[in-house]
């Protein structure tokens, strides 16, 4: 099997010789350039597996060489050469396409990793280029890890070639998008779809750590650090050591916590509480949260370089009420889902009133509402059909309970509201807890009883005392 080849460009002699020693120590054939028009000159001499090219160089610069390998050697991976501590232009150059970037002085064992991961990458992209058609789409696969994501709206599928291109560099991804549209799940995706998908997706929602123990969980600890660290304990970093960390909620950081996060993303290494020194970290960031990030930034909440450094490129997930037509496939996968969960030997019937109902709302909680809409119904049918009745939708505001709540009836900028998706599930909990508490103690707590008066069977009701706690 031949030697990959990789091509470094530089125009300081002292680092091409130690990227050209240390590559050549992995097994791995190395020529140099030192200027942009030497580069062009061995480009089209020779075919690379990889390409490391510094910002400024003495003819053009990296900028140029990153746009040329992208219109002509597109399964080629480019990494940047930048200055220590130059965080503009390594967001720079992952925006204009760089797989990744190496700060000055070059760290060897995170260049060894970086190089590994490339090389993986560069692999993956030839053999998608050889084996896969243009008009193969992932959509149109049910096997492929993509068809998690139901649907073919014109805007899902949007969502599906953006994650597509996001695999293939290692840039830091912002997902965007209201509670309950999928962001863990689009975060995944782009993991399992890289070079990474090997490694560990280690997610993680910002808001549920209590602040005292941020630190602690994200980079670790040393035995005897502090009080009741007995043992010593690896953070969150290291656990995605060669995978993806994934922050969601990540606008529910606090400042001090954005200050110490910027500086490990800017350095590729934490340190542990009581270590004395600092550990290497290979690790891919994405980000989500359903708050405008932007705004908290205008308003001082949330630091304006971490914002930029983690929204290198930003993926919108759109809410299900701008894709409709994708609510029958995602009521049936959901369906499906429930049946297999719940050992039945086949899913409900959706009746089409029902269906009519789900397509006319307006789902402020999204994918996350639709699938507790649809547990509750599974709970609640006869004889394995949902009725409307079932359903429980929640009325827009000025619309009769039995009403045609329409896209119309709720404001988008409403539907995003920070407190619409767990406050709607709080809603409609206590109005479940509240009639079910009434109708037994109507019928003296006579649980067939109550059933009956209900509307549901026994053991629909069984189901609901359970799940609410009920005593």
């Amino acid at each position: 099997m031949s030697k990959q080849t990789v091509l470094v460009v530089d125009d300081e002699r002292d680092i091409r010789e130690l990227l050209t020693i240390t590559l050549g120590r992995m097994n791995l054939l190395v020529d140099s350039a030192g200027s942009v028009g030497d580069a062009k000159r061995l480009l089209a001499e020779r075919r690379y597996d990889l390409c490391f090219t510094d910002m400024r160089l003495p003819d053009g610069s990296g900028q140029e060489l990153l746009e040329l390998i992208a219109a002509e050697y597109a399964e080629m991976p480019v990494a940047m050469i930048t200055a220590y501590g130059n965080v503009d232009a390594a967001v720079n150059a992952l925006k204009a396409g760089a797989f990744d970037f190496v700060s000055k002085p070059v760290d060897i064992n995170m260049l060894r990793r970086l190089v590994q991961t490339a090389l993986r990458l560069g692999q993956q992209r030839r053999e998608q280029g050889e084996n896969i058609a243009p008009d193969n789409d992932a959509a149109g696969s049910e096997t492929s890890s993509a068809s998690r994501l139901v649907g073919a709206s014109p805007a899902i599928e949007q969502v599906r070639a953006t994650i597509a291109k996001l695999a293939r560099n290692q840039a830091p991804v912002y997902i965007s998008g209201e509670s309950g549209v999928g962001k863990e799940l689009v975060a995944r995706l782009i993991h399992e779809q890289g070079p990474r998908g090997g490694g560990a997706f280690v997610p993680v929602n910002c808001g549920a750590i209590p602040g005292e123990l941020m630190e602690s969980e994200f980079f670790g600890h040393k035995k005897g650090s502090f009080t009741g660290a007995n043992v010593d304990k690896e953070g969150l970093f290291q656990a995605a050591h060669g995978g993806t960390l994934f922050l969601d909620e990540v606008a529910d950081l606090p400042m001090h916590m954005q200050v110490k996060l910027l500086r490990v993303i800017q350095e590729k290494a934490v340190r542990p509480i009581g270590a004395h020194a600092e550990i290497p970290v290979d690790v891919r960031i994405l980000s989500a949260t359903h708050k405008d990030l932007a705004r908290l930034v205008e308003r001082g909440l949330f630091r304006q370089d971490l914002f930029y450094r983690i929204n290198v490129i930003e993926l919108r997930v759109p809410p299900l009420r701008e894709r409709r037509e994708d609510v029958p496939r995602l009521t049936a996968r959901i369906l499906e889902r429930l049946a297999a969960d719940n050992g039945m030997d086949a899913p409900p019937r959706l009746q089409p009133e029902a269906l009519r109902a789900l397509l006319d709302y307006a789902f402020p909680g999204n994918v996350r509402e639709l699938e507790n809409i649809l547990e509750r119904a599974v709970a609640l049918c006869d004889n394995g059909s949902i009725e409307r009745s079932d359903l429980m939708l929640m009325p827009a505001a000025g619309t009769p309970a039995n009403g045609n709540a329409g896209s119309a009836a709720i404001d988008p900028a409403t539907a995003a509201a920070d407190a619409g998706p767990q406050s709607l599930d709080d809603m409609i909990t206590g109005l479940e807890r509240e009639k079910i508490m009434q109708t037994l103690q109507k019928t003296r707590y006579n649980k067939t009883a109550a059933a009956r008066e209900l509307g549901i069977t026994f053991r629909a009701l069984r189901y609901k005392l359970k799940k609410l706690g009920i005593d």
